[in-house]
């Protein structure tokens, strides 16, 4: 059994230089309770783990953050200004108002999400424990809402805070595709 600490996790973290690009700007973009959210940070320490380059497969940037205007304006405004600001970096970043994913999680994924009342609680609803990772772009914190031992010991686990069996096992099934060492556990 493998020990991660924060302190670890967050130098891999900043191994990945488009990480640390999005993690020098976004603070001063103003956007509310920004934090940079799960395959950016654990996908970088898979890839930490088998040896690839820090951003091997990881097919998108996650940003969340927290804003009470729950308006598709507004959201569609942050949405450009952080295109903007970070398309030099060649990469997919998504954001997401938070506050906002009950409003169209049903009609994408199927199954009631309840609204979300701060950045964090979106977070601990990731679909594996595992990746139930953010920075917080203001103050560089770690949030793990289900701490390091699963991501530390390679271990697939549904959340049971959003237990969606066959979300579940796609989203594992994509993540072994490109890091087969990692175990499912059910």
């Amino acid at each position: 059994m493998c020990s991660l600490t924060n302190e670890q996790l967050q130098a891999i973290v900043h191994q990945n230089p488009i990480n640390r690009a999005l993690l020098a700007t976004l603070p001063t973009l103003d956007i509310p309770n920004a934090m940079l959210v799960a395959g950016a940070l654990f996908q970088t320490f898979w890839n930490h783990r088998s040896g690839e380059a820090a951003e091997w497969g990881i097919k998108d940037y996650d940003i969340a953050y927290f804003d009470t205007d729950l308006s598709w304006e507004a959201e569609d405004r942050v949405i450009a200004e952080v295109q903007q600001a970070f398309s030099h970096l060649g990469v997919n970043i998504e954001i997401r108002n938070q506050a906002r994913v009950h409003l169209w999680y049903e009609a994408k994924f199927g199954g009631a999400y309840p609204p979300l009342k701060k950045v964090t609680d979106g977070i601990d609803r990731y679909l594996i424990r595992s990746t139930c990772l953010g920075v917080d772009a203001g103050t560089g914190e770690l949030y793990c809402t289900h701490g390091l031992n699963d991501l530390s010991n390679d271990w697939l686990r549904m959340n049971e805070l959003n237990p969606r069996p066959d979300l579940f096992r796609a989203k594992a099934a994509s993540y072994q595709a490109r890091w087969p060492w990692l175990q499912l556990v059910e």
